[in-house]
């Protein structure tokens, strides 16, 4: 159990991947170690930083106040931990809570093993009756979604939630953006009871892809997405539209279309990441003249009132019962591309200059 090398992606600069070799500790009392089976590449986000537009490469988080500060030490190159959809195989242990050869899904960046900390480091074991590769969505991207719900919920309900499904169960749900974060939320939503799930996107191939898993596609392009889902969806003379709208693709037109979407007095509950702010929504618009709410859902912090019921191992149950309910469907149509580590600063460059595109990437370490 002493030290050991692992090898890790990392940004070196702008447009500049590569894999590098970095020492780990010993494993602590408490503690644990694993090796990567598979790493699932968030392209929104991370792209960001291959890209040079994450605004942690600016300015520096404030936690006490909140804020985004010029004055603070900024993220500098090279960024070292990108990632947090990991599987991994447990190959030594020193606490009686996991045993050696154990899966567990975790959060601790692109690289090809990990030891973990007893107290910094959170940990969700994989049933065994799972496909692994759908781990990479039960530590951290499931509860990002899941947590989207559970705003609609609080939307609805107050701190007096009972149930996921407490914000869509019988309502009618859009969903903006066809991407994981879009197609995970819709598949909650429909998971727990929604009456409808229209998906909005403008890329044909994703909107398939939502078509296949048994949702109604929107595009949007062409003929105007809002007009379609208020003729579709009526509540009464006046009252027209969705009753809650998930914001999941990080553009300001796509937040104004999905203003447009909702019934007066909706909410849309934005799970988006604007690198360049959003400077083209119209709040002159739809959002005024129809009284409507906007809820950001971000995963460190669940609605007011609800963090004593609703912590992330609660949100990663949820996500592996969506996992094996629709376990199938997602690794069809959510996992396009399977790649060896070896190969990543190359898939991840290609992303970057727009030669190549993906819904999921997953990084897989046991080929090669």
């Amino acid at each position: 159990m002493g030290e050991r090398t692992v090898r890790v992606l990392q940004v070196a600069g702008v447009g500049e991947v590569v894999i590098a070799e970095e020492p780990e500790p010993p494993v602590e009392d408490g503690g644990f170690r694993v090796e990567t089976l598979y790493s699932g590449f968030s392209a929104g986000t991370e792209l960001s930083y291959v890209k040079g537009t994450n605004p942690y490469l600016s300015a520096g988080w404030d936690p006490v106040l909140g804020l985004f500060r010029a004055d603070r030490p900024a993220v500098a190159y090279p960024v070292r931990r990108l990632g947090y959809m990991e599987v991994a195989r447990v190959v030594e242990s020193r606490t009686p809570a996991l045993s050696p050869g154990r899966v567990v899904a975790m959060a601790y960046g692109h690289r090809t093993g990990h030891t973990a900390n007893p107290v910094a480091d959170r940990f969700v074991p994989l049933p065994d009756d799972l496909d692994p590769l759908l781990g990479v969505y039960a530590a951290h991207m499931g509860p990002i979604c899941a947590n989207g719900l559970l705003h609609a919920a609080a939307d609805v309900c107050g701190p007096d939630v009972r149930a996921l499904g407490d914000g869509v169960r019988g309502r009618r749900v859009a969903v903006t953006g066809a991407g994981v974060v879009g197609l995970l939320t819709a598949l909650f939503a429909r998971h727990h009871g929604a009456a409808e799930v229209a998906v909005v996107d403008r890329t044909r191939d994703r909107l398939d892809r939502a078509e296949r898993l048994g949702f109604t596609a929107v595009p949007m392009d062409g003929a105007d997405p809002a007009v379609a889902v208020k003729a579709r969806w009526r509540h009464s003379p006046g009252d027209r539209g969705a009753d809650v709208v998930f914001q999941c693709r990080g553009r300001p037109e796509s937040l104004h279309v999905a203003l447009r979407l909702l019934r007066p007095r909706g909410t849309v509950v934005d799970l988006a990441f604007y690198q360049g702010g959003a400077d083209r929504v119209r709040l002159g618009e739809e959002f005024h003249h129809n009284a409507l709410s906007i809820r950001c859902s971000q995963i460190g912090r669940v609605p007011r009132g609800l963090d004593h019921l609703w912590s992330r191992d609660r949100l990663s149950a949820e996500t592996l019962d969506l996992l094996r309910a629709y376990g199938d469907g997602i690794r069809r149509q959510f996992v396009t591309d399977v790649v060896p580590f070896d190969d990543a600063p190359d898939f991840v460059r290609a992303l970057a200059s727009g030669r190549h595109h993906t819904v999921q990437a997953v990084f897989d370490t046991t080929s090669g």
